[in-house]
């Protein structure tokens, strides 16, 4: 598969040209990893496609696919408006507490890698279908355009979070239009005033347009993960249950 190949280029680059120094061992965090992203992503491979097989054929995905729209535009603006989508979901997991007890797993990483790209918790990917099943209405059932930006999505969301080190310039003129390594450890930091910065995934359009994109923040500076969380690795069982026991004060130690 193109995207296991993606993976594991991306880790022989990390260990060639690392961006950051690593805090944890990286063979247990990178084992630790892909066993709670093949949890959480098999569990979302046998929820989600009865639920996108009703969206597909619902009444007002049928209505949405009557548009008569050259074929050009209606892909722009479907994968557009997914994009868009997806930033605003980013950012209602940071800003609504219910669902930032379980995208808080994804950042308590206290290193970031490419295999922190699978470190999401099963409950945030099954709150996610509901999600996904409203998209797939908005642009008129399209599983062949939703399937082909979800590819494009998980690709970037990769790269972005691979630890290698691109000459600056490079990096820079990525970030014109995607996602680049050193613009999401700026959203990984422990600092909560730069964890609110950087909430896209594929396109930069959206941070740009919010006024929430920063690239002002040097690497060497960063400290990845969330301060509450920042003594000791999360081991996955415990992983597993934060988001149902108590909850800590997450930036304590991080606010400005």
């Amino acid at each position: 598969m193109p995207l296991a190949g993606l993976f594991a280029g991306l880790l022989l680059l990390e260990r060639v040209r690392p961006l950051r120094a690593s805090v944890s061992s990286k063979g247990v965090r990178v084992a630790r990893n892909v066993a709670l992203g093949a949890l959480s992503f098999g569990i979302l491979a046998a929820l989600q496609p009865p639920v996108l097989d009703w969206a597909t054929g619902s009444e007002a995905a049928r209505s949405m696919a009557l548009l008569e729209l050259p074929a050009w535009v209606t892909v722009t603006l479907s994968v557009l408006f997914l994009d868009y989508t997806l930033w605003v979901w980013h950012w209602l997991n940071h800003k609504v507490q219910f669902l930032w007890r379980f995208h808080l797993v994804h950042h308590v990483d206290r290193d970031l890698d490419a295999s922190t790209a699978l470190r999401f918790h099963f409950g945030e990917l099954t709150l996610s279908i509901g999600v996904r099943a409203l998209q797939l209405v908005v642009i008129g059932g399209d599983l062949v355009v939703l399937g082909a930006w979800q590819g494009a999505l998980f690709a970037s969301v990769l790269f972005h979070h691979s630890n290698v080190r691109l000459p600056g310039r490079l990096d820079r003129a990525l970030t014109l239009l995607f996602v680049s390594p050193r613009m999401h450890g700026i959203h990984h930091s422990t600092v909560h005033a730069e964890t609110d910065s950087n909430w896209s995934s594929l396109f930069t359009f959206w941070d740009r347009l919010h006024g929430t994109l920063r690239l002002d923040v040097p690497q060497e500076r960063i400290r990845i993960g969330v301060p509450a969380w920042a003594d000791s690795d999360v081991p996955i069982a415990r992983m597993a249950t934060i988001p149902f026991g108590p909850q800590r004060d997450d930036w304590l130690e991080g606010r400005d």
